[in-house]
Order: C-alpha cells, then sequence, then structure tokens
C-alpha cells in the first residue's frame, strides 16, 4: 500500500488496482489558526463553487498547503427516492441528478435496465440517444468554458458560452418538451419519436458552432492572462490521476486516451467515426484544449448520426414494456393519441385493464445486478443497478464522475497560489447534484 506523498491520501488495492482516497472534513475552531497557518472556508455558498461545495483550505500566506472537499449540502436522495417508483418513473429522478448532463443520466440508467431485461432498444432510438447525448455534451461543456472564462476574468465568454448553448436547449424543448430534466429516454426506447424536422434542427446547430468555437479560441488562446491563469495549475498527471479513479477530460488531458464510447461501446458508437481528443500538458489549459477539440468530435459525430438516422419504432415491441411511447400524440401535440384512448375506453377492456397495470404498477424486471457505465461530459457515470425481480429497483448506485474526481482537488492545489484555486474548481467541472445523490 502506498501513499500520496503530495496529499498524504491513503492507497488502497493491490499493485496493479491500487487507488488513492482522500477526504476528511473539518469542525474545530481552534485549528483554523496555528503558528504560521490559516484555515478558511471556501463556500459552501460562493460563486466558483458551482453550487453548493465547501472547501475547507489551508493557507500560508497566499499558498494554498491543503484542500478538504466537504459534501452533503445539496443531498437529493435519487438513489433512494428510485427504489420506490417504478423502473420507468425511475428516469425522472435520475435526469435531475446532474443538471448539465440529464440524458447521460437517463442513457445509462436505461441501459442497465435493459440488460436487466435482456432487451436492446430499437436502432432509431439508439441513433437518436447518440444525438443527443452528444448535443448534451456540447452544451454542458458551453457552460463550463462559460463559467470558467468568467470566473478568470473573460466576461464575454460567459455571455457567447449561454448564448450557443441556447440554441441546443431550443432542440431538446422541441423533441421532449423540456430544456432540461427530460425523462425522454425511457427502458426499451424512447418517450417519443422525433419530429419531422429533427435533423435540420441539428444541422442548423452544427452549421454555425465550428465558426463560433473558433472564435472563442481565437478569444482565448491569445489572451495572455488566460494563459497565465491555466497554464501549469492544477497540473494532474496521468499515474495520479488513475490512481485517483479521475475520468474524462482530466484524465485525457494528462495524455491518456481512455473515452468509454471507443473502449466500451454503446448505443452503437462503434459505427461513428471520430478520435479521442488528448493532450500532455495535464493542466488547466490541456483540459481547456482537449474541451474544445471533443466539441468539434462531438459534432462529427452529430453529423453522421443525422445522415444514417434508421427509420422505424423508437420502442420496443414488447407491449409488457413499450409505455407510453405507443401512446402517440394528439393533433395540439400534448395529448394522447385519440385512437389509442377509444381503443382503450371503447374497443377492448383487456386493453384498458393492460394500460391501467402497467401505468400504475410498472413491469417486473428479472432479479440480478449489472453495471453499466457511459462517457458523460465529466468521464466515467456508471449505473450499478440492481432487481430483486420486482416492478421497483432494489439498489440503485451512481458512479457519478464529479464525485470521483472531486477527490483529486487536494493534490491538484497544494503549492499553488489562492486565487489559482478558482481556476482549478473551475477545470474540474462539478456538479453537486450528481457528488450528493
Amino acid at each position: 500500500m502506498s501513499v500520496d506523498e503530495r496529499t498524504g491520501a491513503a492507497g488502497y488495492g493491490g499493485s496493479d488496482d491500487e487507488i488513492w482516497v482522500s477526504g476528511a472534513d473539518w469542525e474545530v475552531l481552534e485549528d483554523a489558526v496555528t503558528e504560521g497557518r490559516l484555515t478558511v472556508n471556501v463556500g459552501p455558498q460562493h460563486p466558483s463553487t458551482h453550487g453548493v461545495l465547501r472547501l475547507v483550505v489551508e493557507l500560508e500566506g497566499e499558498t494554498v498547503m491543503s484542500v478538504e472537499p466537504v459534501i452533503g449540502y445539496l443531498h437529493t436522495g435519487i438513489e433512494k427516492n428510485t427504489e420506490y417508483r417504478t423502473w420507468t418513473q425511475g428516469t425522472t429522478f435520475v435526469t435531475r441528478m446532474d443538471y448539465l448532463s440529464p440524458f447521460f443520466n437517463e442513457v445509462a440508467y436505461c441501459l442497465a435496465v435493459e440488460k436487466l431485461l435482456g432487451i436492446d432498444a430499437p436502432p432509431r432510438a439508439q441513433a437518436v440517444r447518440v444525438i443527443m447525448m452528444e448535443l448534451n455534451r456540447i452544451a454542458s461543456h458551453l457552460v463550463w468554458l462559460a463559467t470558467g472564462g468568467f470566473e478568470l476574468g473573460a466576461i464575454s465568454m460567459m455571455i457567447y458560452g449561454f448564448r450557443e448553448r441556447e440554441n441546443i436547449l431550443d432542440v431538446f424543448e422541441a423533441q421532449t418538451g423540456l430544456r432540461m430534466n427530460h425523462g425522454y429516454v425511457r427502458p426499451g426506447g424512447l418517450a417519443a419519436d422525433v419530429t419531422a424536422d429533427f435533423a435540420q434542427q441539428c444541422r442548423d446547430v452544427i452549421s454555425y458552432l465550428p465558426e463560433r468555437l473558433a472564435e472563442y479560441e481565437d478569444l482565448l488562446e491569445q489572451n495572455p492572462i488566460f494563459i497565465h491563469r491555466t497554464q501549469d495549475v492544477g497540473v494532474l498527471e496521468a499515474d495520479d490521476a488513475i490512481r485517483y479513479g479521475v475520468t474524462g477530460p482530466l484524465l485525457r488531458a494528462a495524455g491518456a486516451d481512455w473515452d468509454l464510447r471507443k473502449a466500451q461501446p454503446y448505443c452503437g458508437y462503434e459505427q461513428y467515426d471520430f478520435d479521442v481528443a488528448t493532450e500532455t500538458g495535464a493542466d488547466t489549459y490541456a483540459r481547456f484544449l482537449v474541451r474544445m477539440q471533443e466539441m468539434r468530435e462531438s459534432m462529427r459525430i452529430i453529423d453522421q448520426a443525422v445522415d444514417a438516422l434508421p427509420d422505424g419504432p423508437v420502442m420496443v415491441e414488447d407491449k409488457k414494456i413499450a409505455w407510453p411511447a405507443q401512446l402517440g400524440l394528439g393533433p395540439d401535440g400534448i395529448g394522447n393519441d385519440p385512437t389509442y384512448i377509444r381503443h382503450i375506453m371503447g374497443e377492448s377492456m383487456e386493453a384498458l385493464i393492460h394500460h391501467f397495470k402497467l401505468v400504475t404498477e410498472g413491469f417486473a424486471v428479472p432479479p440480478g445486478q449489472v453495471y453499466v457505465p457511459v462517457e458523460s461530459p465529466r468521464g466515467e457515470l456508471g449505473y450499478h443497478v440492481v432487481s430483486n425481480g420486482t416492478t421497483k429497483p432494489y439498489r440503485v448506485h451512481v458512479r457519478d464522475p464529479s464525485f470521483v474526481n472531486l477527490q483529486s482537488i487536494d493534490h491538484m492545489s497544494r503549492g499553488h497560489m489562492v486565487a489559482d484555486l478558482i481556476a482549478i474548481i473551475a477545470t474540474l467541472d462539478p456538479v453537486m447534484g450528481g457528488v450528493d445523490r
């Protein structure tokens, strides 16, 4: 067993799979001031913490000596709540876990349920899932770019980032009815098919984004303040990142080309041509470059998926599972299909009974447990789902990348000026709803 000499984090596991684990709390007021050192709180309410995150920071002058993240201020109880709802209703909880990447939580959860059921969503549903996730990845990275730039003094970047994100949220709203927390992906497929102009909406978004991204790079890459605030700040080498379990852009910015879309493809990612963005700087600036490149790769995937979008259903045919995607929508776009309503209310008592049981009780899932990971904008997002054979999950446990990546903040911050801590928090891109799930 080894110890991180930089932070004192303890090592667990064997020599091949050893991990470092850190984290503690600070509760004794007398410890706030020691000889030559001052302990202060950053947060839990602070503009740089992206939610209610408390950091206990030990300073020597303006130099950071240690950082201890303290979590739990945004506890949502989402994992526990899923045990009291049907399998389908679970999507309405998990989509709220990470407000910047709701589609990734919906897809990972539904893939786990489908694995337990032994089913696969139809090809059209898989392709739409990919398009939605990649649009969501771009939107999430734009928020990171906007807020990260803002915290380092690039005020214009905040306005531009949120402006482009709004156009992507317009697509989400047109297809799902909501700009976030959609509940659109369901076990077995999708809640409803996309609209006839969906492909054109996607093409409109990815047609102007390359020019905008080039403008952002011109704005930031030649900005001496941005470069000074990000280069050699928050360095996390690949070996250390792996020991802390860090994934996503933080790991790839250290040179490791680990991306679950390539390593363990799902939803048909293996049929799309794209590159895994990597850098070798391992610092905040390298993570900026990786995220910019990832937005371009997402556009490549969207372009291919839209061109090859197959026809067909967006929900499995098994009527014991397929609810409510086969209902369809009425002429106003918000009601149930009159044909279906006429069938269950006036033509078939059996259909009415089936509809009632499926809506109120849900469907049963065979006993077993699975772990399904997807590559979210912040790294590996994994769902460990356990079924005891009933109509509700026995346990849903989430490996959220924000929670795992946050462990490395002490390692990344030591020896930097306290002002650099803001840049390091931003580069982690944590979403506290996922941390306190």
